[in-house]
């Protein structure tokens, strides 16, 4: 009684059973204890999640001599798979198969024992058990085929399903569709997706929600999300699940602003916005780099006491996206460094990293390792790309280092990071060995490799790399396109870029974006093809208009000494003044000017940025010394030590003409 009355409190693993576990101290009271009352303490036990003391006591019955029912086994088997002890799980299903027939073909024992040892990660154990069992009903199908799903075997566990389809005694259940619509989803098979759904539509007469919302996954997860939301719209019956599974599907493929409305709809329909209904406000509000909705749903969570796991990694990721890493500090700061999960130290490392402050980012890093968490993939991939900015490949070849000790070194998020590091730090070999070891490429992987090579001068390499891509099988994307081509355009391989170009959307279906025709203009203004990329702008049309676009073509007349040309691309860029800052265009006309000895336009050109109260950013430059990161710019007052640092350089100064080895001065 106790037993079934306090399974159904919630929060039994928080409470002290040292001094209120009542179905004990019954226990302990009992005169006769007979194989029901012992597998009652077992299955209380593994509902409380003391596993070890559970399988103690089923050893303790084994040893008192008492004879074990087939029950018994049910109530330990999730035992021994919650404590992952795989050999001792093999041991009691020999104990098993011992005590005879009765026990090996009772269906619920069968189904437990498949359910053990695919939890174990043990599936080809299961599915001998599956197979050795006579008479299979649809419990034990619906275990096998979501212990294959459980463990990503999903094309395995879509043929058992078929197979289950052809048996005509076999009575599917909700289970069994909900199993194999996870399978679907993971696949993100379309064309599967669309049959699966068919054939639910034939052999379900009523849909439950819960058959509903997964095909409404099912689809978002194969990118057909307006599928999803045509079988969303056609529910005559919605819950929570069914609005905030819609609303998850708008944001994970980038329909931000639908999603928005949806949480609107939702609240004028009278359904309570939930924990899942944040995670995706907070995920859209990082995404549209809205300060606003961020801040809006983060005042709903304090005002309404919402609380969920990952909460403050969510707050901290959005924060620092929408540009506010110094609230994203203060959530960090303010949560329990004891209790911080992996996800909060990632997010506020991402952070960092992502506004350049690279020695945050590291001493986030360490506090991590002093705090004994440990890093994992996504760590890695996250703190990479901090040794950038800094030019360190000490400190890159340490996390690689890291990386290795992990076992993380061939994961393809933390691989592709490294080959980007490598690469940004001028180590080309190095970021090759890093691909070439690579067991598992993706098209990310490839995309970063080509635009290495690109940025090293290698063009023959990438052109080479990208036709290896096809050749594997897969797909270039947008990004791949623009790597590619920058790659020839740095190389001077015109002729093979413009092939490439053409091949976007004849032979890929690509739409050419701005920083495909940005890369067509830079590759025909570097080899003097300077009016043919003039052309080229001028019939993108509206297209075309970008401050980029013409920003590429000046540079190229200025290199190229194409002073008219020159003056009708600079009068196009004043043009389109008010859609950005064109500071450097401004600069780079004035240097056309200064080139051809024009001095009076050069002072016209500097007049009217003042008057406008145009400035150039100021350049930056930095040095590594002992592990700490010293940043100079022109003119710098800021440094701690600028006394000491102009100090020295007067004296160099002194000591260079003192010696005749003062530089050369351009007049």
């Amino acid at each position: 009684m106790y037993s079934s009355c306090l399974s159904n409190v919630g929060c039994l693993s928080y409470l002290d059973y040292s001094k209120y576990d009542l179905v004990h101290k019954v226990f302990d009271t009992m005169r006769k204890r007979d194989v029901v009352a012992w597998n009652t303490m077992v299955s209380w036990y593994v509902k409380t999640e003391r596993y070890v003391e559970a399988i103690r006591l089923f050893r303790l019955v084994m040893k008192m001599g008492i004879k074990p029912s087939p029950v018994s086994f049910v109530n330990v088997f999730p035992a021994f798979s919650s404590v992952g002890d795989f050999k001792n799980a093999d041991v009691l299903y020999g104990m098993l198969v011992k005590m005879g027939s009765e026990y090996v073909n009772d269906l619920f024992v069968v189904s437990s024992v498949i359910f053990m040892f695919a939890e174990l990660g043990h599936i080809d154990f299961a599915r001998k058990v599956f197979d050795h069992c006579l008479e299979k009903n649809t419990e034990i199908w619906n275990t096998m085929i979501g212990g294959y799903v459980q463990n990503n075997l999903l094309i395995e566990g879509i043929d058992l399903f078929l197979k289950a389809v052809e048996t005509e005694q076999t009575v599917l259940d909700n289970v069994t569709f909900l199993s194999v619509l996870t399978a679907v989803s993971q696949l993100q098979c379309l064309d599967l997706a669309q049959q699966l759904h068919a054939f639910v539509i034939k052999n379900l007469a009523v849909f439950p929600l819960m058959i509903t919302n997964a095909i409404i996954v099912m689809y978002s997860r194969c990118n057909s999300v307006h599928t999803s939301f045509e079988v969303f719209e056609k529910m005559v019956e919605r819950d929570v699940v069914s609005w905030n599974t819609m609303i998850s599907a708008f944001v994970q493929n980038g329909m931000d602003d639908e999603g928005l409305m949806l949480v609107y709809e939702m609240q004028k329909q009278g359904f309570a916005i939930d924990s899942v209904t944040v995670t995706a406000l907070l995920s859209a509000a990082s995404n549209l780099r809205s300060q606003e909705i961020g801040k809006q749903t983060y005042a709903y969570l304090l005002r309404h006491g919402i609380q969920f796991e990952g909460m403050d990694g969510y707050l901290i990721d959005m924060y620092a996206k929408c540009g506010l890493i110094r609230l994203s500090q203060r959530i960090f700061e303010r949560s329990n460094v004891n209790n911080r999960d992996q996800a909060t130290w990632n997010a506020m490392i991402a952070g960092y990293t992502q506004h350049g402050l690279v020695e945050e980012a590291f001493v986030t890093f360490r506090q991590m390792l002093e705090k004994n968490v440990m890093p994992n993939a996504v760590t890695l991939a996250t703190i990479l790309p901090a040794c950038n900015p800094v030019g360190n490949i000490d400190l890159g070849k340490q996390l690689h280092g890291v990386s290795i000790r992990l076992l993380l070194d061939k994961n393809i998020f933390v691989s592709t990071s490294l080959v980007d590091m490598y690469s940004k730090s001028g180590s080309i070999n190095y970021a090759e060995n890093v691909f070439t070891n690579l067991p598992d490429k993706n098209s990310v992987t490839y995309t970063t490799m080509i635009l290495a090579y690109g940025q090293h001068g290698m063009g023959e390499r990438a052109l080479s790399l990208f036709h290896s891509m096809k050749k594997s099988g897969i797909e270039p994307d947008a990004i791949t396109f623009i790597a590619v081509l920058s790659a020839c355009s740095h190389s001077g391989l015109v002729d093979e870029g413009l092939q490439i170009f053409e091949s976007m959307e004849k032979d890929f279906k690509i739409q050419p974006s701005t920083p495909h025709y940005c890369c067509v203009t830079d590759m025909l203004g570097r080899v003097g093809r300077v009016v043919e990329a003039y052309e080229f702008v001028k019939q993108l049309g509206e297209a075309g208009n970008v401050l980029e676009i013409w920003g590429s073509l000046l540079g190229a007349c200025r290199l190229h000494e194409h002073v008219e040309l020159g003056e009708v691309v600079a009068k196009k860029l004043l043009e389109m003044e008010k859609t950005g800052n064109i500071t450097g265009y401004h600069v780079l006309f004035s240097n056309i000017y200064a080139e051809e000895g024009n001095w009076v336009n050069v002072d016209k050109v500097r007049r009217e940025m003042r008057e406008k109260g145009l400035q150039k950013e100021v350049g930056s430059s930095w040095i590594d010394i002992g592990g700490s990161v010293a940043r100079f710019t022109s003119k710098d007052q800021d440094h701690p030590h600028s006394d000491k640092i102009y100090e020295m350089l007067t004296g160099l100064a002194m000591e260079m003409k003192k010696s005749d080895r003062s530089p050369p001065i351009n007049p």
